[in-house]
């Protein structure tokens, strides 16, 4: 299901060209079919005897882009409305709303003010129901940069996300997380940068989870101290490096901490030509809505590529191996196997017949091996999706 909504429910509409300005309207339709809806293990029964659904989406908004004289400010706002044909009780109205001023102060001072809200059905993936579970995610955004010097520059940065979930018995999942930065970074005068950030994460759970009998506290911090790094290797070559050491701890029961190198790596090959490429790899801390585990520490790598095939049609494939290791709410005796993998690949074809049109036809697989001691089965899911974005 997390495949699902993020590939075909979440589509944006296709977007203004570079150096439009002004509003605009977007609107939109899509179509897609899942054989695995609720991503429920290889062999156990569908709820109501099935496994798959289809559904139908529309959406419509609202795009704003204008540049006043150094200030730029873009916001969209977008509604989607997505009906299924036989899990109707999924049926929900997603919203997207977005604002960012990119500022300019002088020639030494620039940065980033933003806000999202984000309303949409929570993946499955982690949690099995066939109830509707939407999430909404608030996150507000500030980064700010000072040039002080030709070839150095003073940066600082800090935001606020918040994840609310309908569902009450998802609602243990209710946190906020707060983060601040500072850092520094190098400016060679080949474009590339070199610097040095230290962040420190702070997570509050609304509600705290009852699981063994015990009420647990999932509060945690989490400090950083990365090498950010923007190396154009060539005129067709570039890699971006954003790691070093992470230490996750808790407020309560301190055998679940956890530290080591934690970052992600990607680079990207536009050569001259019809293919552009890129490849990336990844071991980070992410969050896991699941009854039992609180965390993961996740292990990846991904590939894609992009083909111009015609002047109005661009295929692309992606595909991601992730391997999660979990860290279970309380002490698990006997536990073994705690991890599990994520197998994800995907293929799209987009037509653009007119400059504000565009036509998708998408497949996509994801593949879970599961981690029988969790409760969490092997499964395979597979989706068809078309959509149609206009913007005029």
């Amino acid at each position: 299901m997390a495949l699902l909504i993020g590939a075909v429910c979440s589509i944006p509409a296709a977007s203004a060209a570079p150096g439009d300005e002004g509003l605009d309207v977007m609107a939109g339709l899509g179509y897609f079919h899942d054989d695995n809806l609720f991503r429920l293990p290889d062999g156990q029964p569908g709820f109501e005897g099935r496994r798959s659904d289809s559904a139908r989406q529309a959406h419509a908004g609202l795009v704003f882009n204008k540049t006043y004289g150094r200030q730029n400010i873009v916001a969209q706002a977008k509604i989607t409305k997505v009906e299924f044909d036989h899990f109707d009780q999924l049926d929900y109205d997603g919203k997207d709303l977005q604002a960012r001023w990119n500022w300019q102060l002088g020639n030494r001072f620039d940065g980033v003010l933003g806000a999202h809200y984000l309303q949409t059905l929570a993946p499955y993936t982690d949690f099995r129901s066939n109830e509707r579970n939407l999430r909404e995610h608030r996150r507000q955004f500030f980064d700010g940069a000072w040039r002080f010097h030709p070839s150095w520059r003073a940066r600082t940065a800090a935001s606020h996300d918040t994840y609310q979930y309908e569902l009450l018995a998802q609602r243990f999942n209710n946190r906020a997380e707060d983060a601040v930065e500072v850092g520094a970074d190098y400016l060679p005068r080949s474009g590339s940068t070199v610097g040095l950030v230290a962040r420190r994460i702070k997570g509050e759970y609304d509600n705290r989870r009852v699981f063994g009998g015990l009420a647990l506290d999932e509060r945690f911090t989490q400090d950083e101290l990365k090498a950010r790094i923007h190396w154009i290797a060539s005129g067709s070559s570039t890699v971006q490096v954003l790691a070093g050491h992470a230490r996750r701890t808790y407020r309560a029961r301190s055998e679940r901490d956890a530290s080591g190198f934690n970052g992600r790596i990607t680079a990207s090959h536009q050569p001259r030509g019809k293919m552009r490429y890129t490849a990336a790899a990844w071991r980070e801390f992410s969050a896991v809505e699941s009854n039992v585990i609180s965390y993961s520490l996740n292990r990846g790598a991904s590939i894609g590529a992009t083909w111009d095939a015609r002047a109005k049609v661009r295929v692309e494939a992606n595909a991601s191996y992730e391997q999660r290791a979990y860290n279970a709410r309380v002490p698990l005796s006997g536990a073994q196997d705690l991890d599990d993998s994520l197998k994800q690949a995907s293929l799209a074809a987009t037509w653009t017949p007119r400059r504000s049109l565009a036509l998708t036809a998408a497949l996509a697989h994801q593949r879970r091996s599961g981690s029988p001691f969790l409760g969490l089965g092997k499964f395979k899911a597979n989706t068809v999706s078309l959509v149609a974005n206009a913007q005029f």
